[in-house]
């Protein structure tokens, strides 16, 4: 069977590429620049210059595949306008609907993200019934991806569609780096500030199998949250401070640092300068959104590792490729 990967050299579409080989499928992978693609070459593996922004690219390399697996997406916080995110993930997701339609198509996978859905406690974590939660209903981000996500539902009469919604993913493979730059950011400093809230951190290989099962026996329509550890930011890097052997001082910023910087970077926003400093961004980092992977370990079949496991798999990764020092 043939496989497209959109986006195919971030972080979670190199592993679903990874796990894809592994399993026998022939693969394509769809990509703006070459030279940023992480892996070997493979014999079941062909690249495709193209964005899904681009309709005679994307049709190129669509055709004659089985399935598609959509996880390209912008996802940078400093964005100024909704159209920026609109762009890609919405209209982006349009046009891989439209191509998959149009060339036969059997099944999309459709990467989401889990704050789609609304965040709940450590006691009740959220799940895939509730409705999602400021502040994310005013996250530009993960507004796109809900109305990408409704994009794709609506099609599942004329074509089987699944959705997956990964959490915060860590692991190998981060080249940007994405997700990975929280290790960066408390990798070998003497002094680390983070914020008061928590998230779920799960491993990108879990989140790849999630994504392969998910491709050969998620039911269509459903979606599916790929969820492993919630934990608070300081319980984080704790566990960073294990696996990389450093005894560094956590110190919690208060709420109220974060919430006037980030009405601070409102203003400079509204000056048409780019920073990630946003209202929106800084309640984010405030709130604890946990969610529950229930339906995922039951119906995909899935088990999710400890996230100390992703950690040491990304501190290694980062260090072979010199993007921490030794």
């Amino acid at each position: 069977m043939n496989v497209l990967v959109t986006g195919a050299n971030g972080l979670l579409a190199t592993n679903t590429i990874i796990a894809l080989l592994s399993r026998g499928y022939q693969v394509k992978g769809l990509i703006r620049d070459e030279r940023k693609f992480l892996l070997p070459p493979h014999e079941n593996l062909a690249l495709v210059l193209g964005d899904i922004t681009d309709m005679e690219s994307l049709e190129r390399a669509v055709n004659n595949c089985d399935y598609v697996i959509h996880c390209a997406a912008t996802t940078d916080q400093n964005l100024l306008h909704y159209d920026d995110y609109y762009r890609i993930n919405v209209a982006g997701t349009e046009n891989i609907i439209q191509a998959a339609l149009k060339h036969d198509v059997q099944k999309i996978i459709y990467v989401s993200t889990a704050n789609t859905f609304g965040y709940g406690t450590l006691q009740q974590p959220g799940d895939e019934t509730t409705p999602m939660k400021p502040p994310f209903r005013d996250a530009w981000y993960a507004k796109s991806k809900w109305e990408g996500e409704k994009l794709i539902q609506a099609i599942q009469d004329r074509i089987k569609v699944t959705v997956v919604n990964p959490t915060f993913m860590i692991g190998a493979y981060d080249g940007k780096p994405s997700s990975g730059a929280i290790i960066q950011m408390g990798y070998r400093k003497r002094l680390v500030f983070h914020p008061p809230g928590g998230k779920n951190f799960v491993n990108v290989e879990d989140v790849a199998t999630g994504v392969v099962n998910a491709l050969e026996r998620g039911e269509n329509g459903e979606a599916y949250l790929l969820a492993g550890e919630n934990l608070t930011y300081r319980q984080f890097f704790q566990k960073l401070n294990q696996q990389a052997g450093q005894k560094s001082l956590l110190m919690s910023i208060p709420r109220f640092i974060l919430l006037t910087a980030g009405y601070i970077g409102d203003l400079v926003r509204a000056l048409g300068v780019k920073t990630p400093l946003s209202s929106t961004n800084m309640k984010i980092l405030c709130v604890k959104n946990y969610y529950s992977n229930q339906k995922a370990r039951q119906r995909l079949d899935i088990s999710f590792g400890p996230i100390e496991s992703g950690i040491a798999k990304s501190i290694r990764w980062f260090k072979e490729h010199q993007m921490l020092p030794d």
